[in-house]
């Protein structure tokens, strides 16, 4: 039977990004540690649309619980080069409408005229440049791995070309020519062994999580998925984990977050959609907040 999987083509009703072979089962194990937090093994790629669309969940989920979780960031590999040509996608402008329409599902601005204009050839890339600034600060290699979602979904920015590695570098607050040291250099080791953990542990798809407990339970989540998901499995396996209350505040969120969707803003901050647009835009023309347009949609932020 013809295997009709694309990596490129993400499903809006799982919420993944599937690789060709995939599976609906995940290895029963995966590396476990005791600790007093929850470990998240995230599964993820740079440019996977639907990890995109679950910023706004990953968001409050750290608000909320950052003191009883701890992130482990893994790549993925979505898009090796394009000798996948099944699902309906044989050619990067093939990818462009699918974007337009993945980013009205999830309410997070995607421009798939980037496949139209300057597409990329691979993942790999910048998979390999966030190993690369891992080494470095693990934090700021997840500011980093932001700021090239945003060049990729809202500025149709080639994230494998250097110039816009560097650029999300120097906003990360990295250091440039150590990233381009790791990046032509370990990362690559370290990129390899993030794939090869994916195989052992049968992930095929992204966002893939796995939640592992203290008590060495875990639970695993595929796709994009409702908040109370993850909420629900970060409480159910930490040991008296408690949801803390943060600022939901524009001063405090945006302290927080910099740069944040009109989706994520809302969720954040508790206000309905229309509520928060209308607060955002206010806002812009009081000049506290700037705002960046793209075709599918705005990206509010900070002035600096």
């Amino acid at each position: 039977m013809e295997n009709n999987i694309n990596p490129l083509l993400c499903d809006p009703e799982t919420g993944l990004c599937e690789l060709p072979g995939a599976s609906n089962t995940l290895a029963a194990h995966a590396p476990q540690e005791v600790a007093d937090k929850v470990k998240i093994i995230y599964f993820t790629d740079p440019i996977c649309s639907s990890c995109w669309g679950i910023e706004p969940q990953l968001r409050q989920l750290e608000l909320e619980y950052g003191h009883a979780i701890e992130f482990d960031i893994r790549m993925g590999g979505l898009l090796p080069d394009w000798s996948y040509n099944s699902g309906g996608i044989s050619k990067p402008s093939d990818v462009a409408h699918h974007w337009d329409e993945v980013s009205q599902h999830y309410d997070m601005p995607i421009d798939g005229d980037i496949w139209l204009e300057d597409p990329l050839d691979s993942s790999y890339p910048p998979s390999i440049a966030v190993k690369a600034a891992q080494f470095q600060d693990p934090k700021k290699a997840v500011v980093f791995l932001r700021k090239m979602r945003e060049f990729l979904f809202l500025e149709k920015k080639n994230i494998t070309r250097w110039e816009h590695l560097a650029a999300a570098a120097v906003y990360a607050g990295l250091d440039e020519q150590k990233l381009k040291l790791d990046y032509t250099g370990r990362a690559r080791e370290s990129f390899q062994k993030d794939l090869q953990l994916a195989a052992q542990l049968g992930v095929r798809g992204f966002p893939t999580m796995i939640f592992v407990g203290s008590n060495q339970r875990q639970t695993i989540i595929r796709g994009s998925q409702p908040y109370r998901v993850y909420e629900d499995a970060v409480m159910a396996l930490g040991v008296g984990t408690v949801k803390k209350e943060y600022d939901r505040s524009v001063d405090g969120l945006f302290a927080e977050y910099p740069t944040q969707t009109v989706r994520e803003f809302a969720e954040l901050s508790g206000n309905t959609r229309v509520e928060a647009l209308i607060l955002l835009r206010t806002l812009v023309e009081s000049g506290e907040l700037a705002e960046s347009q793209s075709k599918n949609g705005p990206l509010y932020h900070v002035e600096f």
